[in-house]
């Protein structure tokens, strides 16, 4: 697929998602209109397979003509439904698919009419004869309900629990709520997502699109669930540096999941995705994430609760870990955690009031010896003292995983206007005697409000990162030994020296100056005087 043709497609999708607009703020159309598209993804993978599986059997009928009420009919169902719980990991029935639903909610509509992407949502139907609401809320539940007792039950529990088609921010009425529904999947329905092209993961583009567009508009909440694309792209490809396979990668602050599939473009295949999220909404979005973008159900493990306080994969360690958690948040810093292998060797906990160094803490637990990690922390991480300059110190002189720290520029990240760093921690270090700094705050791009790295910011980082080189005011290798005679400070501008020096002013070529302007001044003064006595009108000197 084309660059032009992939833009269309994301730019189909977000017009459609404007249907809702008016209706909702940008977070509830958000879950409705990204609900709505992984249902049609089901269901078209659903469709898909069920036809190879005819095909093969030799049939020549396709699985939306079954006739669910012969016996026949039902045969054929329940023999795809036992494959399909096995490959896909859920079950749809062909009166379930999406675009059966569609077509039921607008079998009245005028098809020129419903080509048209709507933008006026005043129209009427005839909801007598295409009221979908309780059918598609039940399609919903039974694709949930078909997973029971199987491998995939727990990756596909709730997934649609945030789309409550009653409510009224949909539409004062059923009938106007159903009219709203049915003509969302009527655009859906038109467009083609290629999903029988294996090769290409279009869908999974656009829908990491629109969540961006979504998080560009959602202010502060947009942290608790998307990194801006580009600083993903740095994490991915700094943890992934020297590797083509993964066997696993992890991010205990997933949210919707980006940050994962960023690290799989970047090499040629992951074993297995783990992540934790403690939003509930957002760890529906990351498990929703992960099945369209073709990961299987058997290959990621996500879970719900705080990673913190309740960790769930600590029996696991990883190739590769990334993540971006909410900067300075208060955690429960509880004694109790000085027996918990995560902390008890640093001696101190990370205060209650910033948690920053308390993930590091996890993330470094949950490293591979062979592994690289990289998280995003506020800029204070690297000078604040007390108990963060202990647990900093520790990791430095004890244990000597700190490999690289990167400063990022201010207000890249939605809903704060803080500056960031990326630290890089590494286990086995191959250059084990020095740390290396990266002040990149001034690379960047302005786009309206907001600082963007381009993709020459982003090349920059990441192969100064990987030949580890000294760049006059951009990069330097910093011996431990200046580590540890700045008290273990990491503070940029103590190893990058970006200072500019002001170029010199000439004072007497100024006075020359200024005094060459008085005399033109006064020349002009005369000249205008004389023009004032000639019209017969005062001198404004």
């Amino acid at each position: 697929m084309s660059e032009d043709h992939k833009k269309q497609l994301e730019q189909q999708l977000w017009n459609i998602a404007n249907t809702l607009r008016g209706k909702m703020n940008a977070d509830e159309f958000r879950d409705y209109i990204l609900g709505f598209i992984f249902y049609k993804y089901l269901a078209e993978k659903m469709e898909i397979y069920a036809n190879k599986i005819l095909k093969e059997g030799g049939d020549t009928f396709l699985f939306s003509e079954i006739d669910e009420n012969t016996a026949t009919g039902q045969e054929y169902i329940e023999a795809i439904k036992e494959e399909s719980l096995e490959k896909l990991g859920y079950f749809l029935k062909p009166s379930e698919l999406f675009s059966a639903v569609s077509k039921r909610g607008n079998h009245n509509e005028d098809s020129t009419e419903s080509d048209r992407v709507a933008e006026d949502t005043t129209e009427t139907y005839n909801t007598k004869d295409n009221f979908i609401l309780e059918d598609l809320q039940k399609i919903l539940n039974n694709i949930q309900n078909s997973t029971m007792g199987t491998d995939s039950e727990e990756d596909f529990e709730d997934l649609f629990e945030d789309m409550d088609l009653n409510s009224t921010k949909l539409g004062k009425s059923p009938e106007a709520r159903n009219e709203i529904i049915a003509k969302v999947l009527a655009h859906l329905d038109k467009i083609d997502f290629k999903l029988e092209n294996t090769e290409l993961d279009v869908l999974g583009d656009a829908y990491e699109y629109l969540i961006g567009k979504f998080a560009s508009g959602a202010g502060k909440k947009a942290g608790e669930f998307y990194t801006p694309q580009e600083v993903s792209t740095v994490l991915a490809k700094l943890v992934t540096t020297g590797k083509k396979k993964l066997k696993s990668v992890y991010d205990p602050t997933c949210g919707s999941g980006s940050l994962l599939l960023r690290v799989a473009k970047e090499v040629e295949e992951v074993n297995n995705f783990y992540g934790q999220e403690l939003n509930r909404t957002t760890y529906n979005l990351a498990r929703m994430n992960m099945i369209l973008h073709g990961v299987h159900y058997r290959t990621f493990d996500i879970k719900q609760e705080d990673t913190l306080e309740h960790p769930q994969h600590l029996e696991h360690r990883f190739e590769a870990i990334v993540a971006n958690p909410p900067f300075s948040a208060n955690w429960s810093a509880n004694q109790l955690f000085m027996s918990d292998d995560r902390f008890s060797q640093y001696g101190k906990l990370a205060p209650g009031s910033k948690a920053d160094f308390a993930f590091v803490q996890h993330m470094v637990h949950h490293l591979a010896e062979n592994g690289q990690m990289a998280v995003v922390l506020p800029h204070g991480a690297l000078f604040r003292g007390s108990a963060e300059g202990h647990i900093r110190k520790y990791l430095i002189e004890e244990k000597n995983f700190l490999d690289a720290v990167i400063g990022l520029p201010a207000n890249i990240f939605y809903g704060t206007s803080i500056p960031t760093c990326i630290l890089v921690f590494k286990k086995c270090r191959e250059n084990p005697n020095d740390i290396l700094f990266i002040d990149a705050s001034a690379d960047f791009e302005k786009v309206k409000t907001q600082n963007m790295l381009s993709d020459a910011n982003v090349a920059k980082i990441v192969s100064t990162y990987r030949e580890r080189k000294t760049e006059d005011k951009y990069s330097y290798v910093a011996p431990l030994s200046e580590v540890a005679e700045n008290d273990y400070n990491l503070n940029i501008p103590r190893y990058v020296d970006t200072f500019e020096e002001e170029e010199q002013i000439d004072i007497e070529n100024v006075a020359t100056q200024i005094e060459d302007l008085a005399a033109d001044l006064k020349e002009n003064e005369k000249l205008i005087a004389s023009f004032c006595k000639e019209l017969n009108i005062k001198t404004p000197f």
